[in-house]
């Protein structure tokens, strides 16, 4: 019954990765009429946030002014700091740089929980695993068309954005064993939504709210604020709490397989052998690497 149950929350973390996967594409069909990066995180949150409204207790803040402050970094590092460090480094350095560095965050956190818990252990199949997955992000975010580009700047702020979510990743661990999941979930929430609010300073709100309502833009904001937002966000701090830290976040590897795939079907993009053998590197890596 355990083991049942252990593979429901894995299979759980595969879908929910799935989803994020293909959130690149609707964040792209959004840009394609004329919304910001910034104004789709910050609808994108603020929908997550009324929804979860629904289903968490009305409890306001944490227990303590020191708990308080690790949801508001986790609000940070799990979304605005996240989402405007990594949009940034778009912006500078080539697309493929950022998709590939970002995916290092999986292992970025399996040092820093090493770190962190003394008394935690990793395997050398996990580390072998996670090694072997990052090679076949590399062909898959490549595609058979290797462009090598180093931007300095660009690349930093991707180092920082998967330094980001290896740290919220953290403080998930730290929180889910004092507060519901759904509380520690909306609180991301709120601070995200709050924390990304100065970034209007520099890029005001263009975007006419009425055009809100087009059907292709409706749409895929509610993907992203009901399924990948609220209900991924909460399924993924479960995750976390019942299978760790490590061994969950090696399914972030995941992610660009998924884009891959969506982007083939949905946007006819090129789908070239280079990239199917990364895809077998990656899903043999991650098998690999969460086996006990």
């Amino acid at each position: 019954m355990n083991a049942m149950k252990n593979y429901t929350y894995h299979l759980v973390a595969v879908l929910t990765v799935g989803i994020w996967g293909l959130t690149f594409i609707s964040t792209k069909v959004l840009i394609g009429h004329g919304l910001s990066p910034q104004e789709i995180f910050l609808l994108r949150f603020l929908i997550a946030y009324m929804g979860i409204w629904l289903i968490s207790p009305r409890k306001l803040f944490a227990d303590n002014w020191k708990d308080e402050f690790w949801m508001f970094l986790g609000g940070m590092t799990g979304g605005s700091f996240y989402f405007f460090t990594e949009n940034t480094a778009l912006e500078i350095t080539l697309a493929t740089n950022v998709s590939f560095i970002v995916c290092t965050a999986p292992l970025l956190t399996t040092i820093l929980s090493l770190w962190v818990y003394k008394k935690e252990k990793a395997t050398r199949g996990l580390m072998a695993g996670s090694l072997l997955a990052l090679v076949g992000v590399a062909l898959v975010v490549y595609n058979g068309s290797f462009v090598l580009k180093i931007s300095p700047l660009g690349d930093f702020l991707t180092l920082l954005a998967a330094f980001s979510w290896a740290f919220y990743s953290l403080i998930m661990r730290k929180m889910s064993n004092r507060y519901g999941i759904t509380f520690i979930t909306r609180k991301i929430f709120f601070y995200g939504v709050l924390t990304i609010l100065p970034a209007f300073l520099i890029h005001p709100w263009n975007f006419d709210i009425v055009r809100l309502l087009e059907p292709a833009i409706l749409f895929n904001l509610l993907f992203l604020g009901v399924l990948a937002s609220l209900i991924c966000f909460v399924v993924w701090n479960v995750v976390l709490k019942q299978l760790g830290t490590i061994r969950t976040s090696n399914y972030i590897y995941l992610n660009p397989l998924f884009t891959l795939v969506g982007s083939a079907f949905l946007l006819g993009e090129q789908l070239t052998i280079v990239a199917l053998m990364g895809a077998v590197l990656i899903l043999g890596g991650v098998y690999w690497a969460g086996k006990k």
